[in-house]
């Protein structure tokens, strides 16, 4: 399959392995992977201020080329405006709850390569509640505002599906 797309977003529920999808795309297309993560977290799992975050993303969604993982709802739409192609990895709660507990047990002790330096990797009640919540209270707000938009989007239901569709990506 040909795709040419330069400004991609991925977005899904936590532990669906956007930052992952991320990763290997920027790889395959030889585009710069932003990770929201990076842009709101200061060390110690400090948050930037609303207004800091907005300049820092501004920033980086005037870019030419990027792709940008994260769900962040509050700047979706904003996102969306400069996007060409939207991913939404739309796995079961189960997997995603599964893959978090995989990451803390991987990343013990240390910060992953998706988040800023000096947060360790970790899993709170309000994380895993949110991922328990995701699918009732973010999934439909989510999808009802990319199929309003006039971005192309795909939705993935198994990281089956994913891989096959990134594996079939003729790039020009």
């Amino acid at each position: 399959m040909d795709f040419n797309c330069k400004r991609i977003l991925i977005v899904g529920c936590g532990g669906a392995g956007k930052s992952t999808l991320a990763r290997q795309l920027g790889s395959k297309l030889d585009l710069p992977v932003v990770h929201l993560d990076k842009l709101w977290w200061l060390p110690e799992w400090q948050n930037r201020s609303k207004e800091e975050f907005d300049v820092l993303l501004k920033k980086e969604l005037e870019k030419p080329f990027w792709i940008i993982d994260g769900n962040y709802r509050r700047t979706f739409e904003q996102r969306l405006k400069y996007a060409d192609y939207c991913i939404f990895l739309d796995y079961p709660t189960s997997l995603c709850i599964e893959s978090v507990y995989n990451r803390v047990q991987e990343y013990r002790g240390k910060t992953r390569p998706d988040m800023t330096d000096g947060c360790q990797e970790r899993i709170d009640s309000e994380f895993e509640e949110w991922i328990m919540n995701f699918e009732n209270s973010v999934r439909p707000e989510m999808l009802e505002i990319l199929q309003n938009e006039n971005v192309p989007f795909i939705i993935f239901k198994t990281r089956e599906s994913t891989e096959r569709w990134l594996n079939s990506l003729n790039i020009e």
